[in-house]
């Protein structure tokens, strides 16, 4: 399904505005935002609006002239029943009093769960200033960027959404060859004649702290690593010109779980439980008179005395998994407290839920070249958002930062670029 909302019924065929050229070569700022939304859809009555409203205060305080958030999870984690929250969502959104000013939008939100070969659950929502000029996004199938005017939201299936494109992870990348929500979405964009792929992605999650304990790098790990080599070799041998990238969403990057138990437990005795002969539970003891407990673990389940030590960013020596693609991805540096797993209690926004080891699971990563096109002597933000509000399992991440112009190859001219033509979805007055 694909509709435009308060679109202009006409516009010119080709872009010659000399003021629109006149500002080619002006700095704009960009807001990249990473927000696993699985949470705020199974509780649209409370999370959601928490969300929204924490969301929306945020822009009002940064003030970027460009947003691209990506999102995964969309429509929850019972997407079946849930999915039909996500139009309110957009609605609120689009028509809130904080986004006035943002007069083009475009959203994605891959919504057909009923085809599980292609489902991701991925959605992508770009918001543009009105006072950024020269934005155009590329067109996959007619080769061609296509300058970016009025509103669109396309929901349901993307498939024949020809300015992104969206790829589902091979079926053999997943654990016992069954389809969960895993793959990634690519957009690309010109701002100010900087040219550049934003690309949303959702990796493999641990499905049992037990197993992932049992080897650095756990089986897990290997398979995130083998997800997001396949990313990057796609875009590497596909047939379009390559541009830098910024790569964000959903790593579920984990601390090394071997070594965090090793470090939490260097003075304490494992008692295992078993059924069946399978370790279904492991209590870790202090080899003392009190025998105090440090750690229990089970397949979903992580406890310890005291959670507030995960917010010490020491523990990010363990964070290993981003270190093995260096050269070929990087990232700020982290300055903020693990992005998950939080409690999903509204009353609880700084808690982490017992079921895993916190870790910086969202993050905001770019290739080499995308480095070049980052102001370095303007204000740079790398955070966490909503840190004391309930937005979920998972904290937003955000990045922002001033792009400079210019950095693309391709030559701005008076017919360089098509305005998308209004006949290609209906428009809603």
């Amino acid at each position: 399904m694909c509709s435009i909302v308060s679109q202009p019924t006409s516009a010119p065929a080709v872009v010659d505005d000399p003021v629109n050229m006149s500002e080619r070569d002006k700095e704009s700022t960009v807001l990249l935002i990473t927000a696993n939304l699985g949470s705020i859809f199974d509780d649209p009555c409370e999370t959601l609006k928490v969300w929204m409203n924490e969301f929306l205060s945020n822009i009002s305080r940064l003030k970027p002239q460009f947003i691209a958030i990506h999102c995964q999870e969309v429509g929850g984690k019972h997407y079946e029943t849930s999915m039909s929250h996500v139009d309110t969502f957009v609605k609120r959104l689009i028509n809130s009093n904080e986004l006035k000013q943002y007069n083009r939008v475009r959203i994605f939100l891959d919504e057909d769960f009923k085809q599980a070969n292609k489902f991701t659950a991925l959605g992508i929502i770009i918001l543009i200033h009105d006072s950024l000029r020269n934005v155009f996004i590329w067109d996959f199938d007619a080769n061609k960027f296509k300058a970016v005017t009025g509103k669109q939201v396309h929901t349901g299936s993307l498939e024949n959404v020809t300015v992104q494109e969206k790829l589902k992870f091979p079926q053999e990348f997943f654990p016992e060859c069954k389809w969960s929500r895993k793959g990634f979405v690519r957009t690309r964009w010109c701002i100010n004649n900087s040219i550049f792929d934003l690309i949303n992605v959702h990796l493999f999650h641990d499905e049992s702290n037990l197993i992932a304990m049992q080897s650095c790098p756990s089986v897990y790990s290997n398979r995130r690593k083998q997800a997001l080599n396949h990313i990057i070799k796609t875009f590497e041998e596909d047939k379009y010109e390559k541009f830098p990238y910024f790569l964000f969403g959903d790593f579920n990057f984990r601390l090394d779980t071997l070594s965090v138990v090793e470090s939490l437990c260097a003075k304490a005795v494992p008692d295992y439980s078993r059924i069946n002969g399978n370790i279904t539970r492991v209590v870790f003891r202090r080899e003392s008179n009190d025998q105090e407990v440090v750690l229990t673990l089970e397949k979903k389940a992580f406890l310890v005395p005291d959670e507030t030590i995960f917010v010490n960013n020491e523990w990010l020596k363990y964070d290993i998994e981003p270190k093995t693609f260096k050269g070929k991805i990087t990232e700020l540096g982290i300055e903020f407290p693990p992005s998950y797993p939080y409690s999903e209690d509204i009353n609880q926004c700084r808690s982490f839920m017992k079921t895993r080891c916190p870790s910086w699971c969202d993050r905001i990563m770019f290739s080499p070249s995308a480095y070049e096109f980052i102001a370095q002597d303007k204000a740079i933000e790398y955070n966490i958002m909503g840190l004391d509000v309930c937005m979920g399992d998972h904290k937003p991440v955000y990045l922002l930062f001033t792009l400079l112009p210019g950095k693309g190859k391709l030559e701005l001219g008076p017919t360089s670029y098509m305005h998308v033509s209004c006949d290609e979805c209906c428009i809603v007055q």
